[in-house]
């Protein structure tokens, strides 16, 4: 039987997830957004090599925008220069905007992205978690519950 050749474009699922959100933030609200890229980022993305680890989201001029996410530059085009950490406009409905700008200003909490993604269209999302930053202690004991986790499945593994 001849092997289906694997295709190294992305076409709808997960291009960069940032593992770190959750461990330094305790989630409370998920928004899924639009993300404005241009063409040459948009291949880039179908590459799946973009980063947010160090990304956040931001208000400028009344409008959410993605700032410090990186996404490096497509080697196959001719005009594909472009600032790999530009920051990029996030496309939401103005009542989301309203709600994600209150809770940023009242109840001093953050906007994370916690993924990029292609939707089933073929649209380029990003999900946005609002966010209550963890204090240590509280780092601390997430690490010790998952520790105790995969010690509890190992126990069960090994007593059957």
């Amino acid at each position: 039987m001849a092997e289906k050749k694997k295709n190294s474009l992305i076409s709808f699922g997960n291009v960069a997830k940032n593992r770190k959100a959750t461990f330094n933030y305790s989630i409370v609200d998920k928004v899924e957004a639009g993300l404005m890229l241009k063409g040459p980022e948009v291949k880039s993305l179908r590459l799946g090599r973009a980063t947010i680890n160090e990304a956040h989201a931001g208000e400028r001029e009344g409008e959410i925008w993605l700032f410090n996410s990186y996404i490096p530059e497509y080697q196959g085009g001719f005009f594909s220069k472009f600032d790999p950490r530009a920051p990029r406009k996030l496309l939401l409905h103005k009542k989301q905007i309203f709600k994600l700008l209150g809770a940023i200003s009242r109840n001093g909490m953050t906007l994370v992205p916690l993924d990029i993604f292609f939707n089933s269209r073929g649209i380029a999302k990003v999900t946005l978690g609002l966010g209550q930053g963890k204090k240590k202690a509280d780092k601390r004991q997430a690490i010790a519950d998952r520790d105790w986790k995969r010690d509890q499945a190992r126990l069960l593994r090994n007593k059957f």
